[in-house]
């Protein structure tokens, strides 16, 4: 299972360069969060404040081991910019999956 945080505007990016790599499924959420950046108050004007939650997408894509690695490093290439703020890929082991329709389990149903 990959779990990609990326900012909203490479979105379209990382989708059609999974897609042109027949990688096209995967689970899209619009999400808040802070990083490094944003953990520190600052002082604007005279006055303390903690920076607002940044938007950003969470990605998730089931995949075979096989695929891990190139969807890995798709996602790096394509959600790349020059920001501090590119995002994050996070890899797990999926330790079960079940196609709901077809009741077939394991890599069969990813």
């Amino acid at each position: 299972m990959i779990h990609a945080i990326i900012q909203p505007s490479k979105l379209s990016d990382v989708k059609q360069a999974l897609f042109d790599n027949g990688l096209g499924k995967m689970t899209v959420y619009n999400v808040s969060g802070s990083s490094q950046l944003t953990h520190y108050p600052d002082v604007h004007r005279a006055n303390d404040y903690e920076p607002n939650l940044m938007a950003k997408v969470k990605m998730e894509i089931a995949v075979n081991d096989d695929l891990a690695s190139k969807v890995v490093d798709i996602i790096k290439k394509s959600a790349k910019n020059d920001f501090v703020e590119s995002g994050k890929i996070f890899v797990y082991d999926i330790e079960q999956c079940i196609r709901i329709r077809t009741g077939e389990q394991g890599p069969a149903a990813i």
